[in-house]
């Protein structure tokens, strides 16, 4: 089983579309570990650490983002895991 970590930004109207919290709810359906957290400027940050094939699924999921989501961009970069979470998060201390 290989563990993997994702970090990504998604741009779009993506704050104030319960995005954060969907996606927390998608990351615990695939049990993956890490956090997401609104961004300044507009954009929704978050890390997916698990199995390869689950945070695959998370960041496809990220590219529509939950009804009322209007995704246009997103970024992806792949990062070392770490294994240092213990589970999912919503970061509301960002800003």
């Amino acid at each position: 089983m290989e563990y993997v970590r994702a970090h990504i930004f998604v741009k779009g109207r993506v704050q104030g579309v319960f995005f954060r919290a969907s996606t927390r709810e998608e990351a615990c359906r695939l049990d993956l570990t890490g956090w997401v957290k609104n961004c300044k400027d507009g954009r929704v940050e978050a890390v997916f650490e698990g199995r390869k094939e689950n945070v695959e699924k998370a960041v496809e999921w990220c590219k529509t983002g939950p009804p009322g989501a209007n995704v246009t961009d997103i970024e992806v970069k792949a990062e070392q895991a770490t294994g240092t979470f213990k589970t999912f998060t919503i970061d509301t201390a960002s800003f």
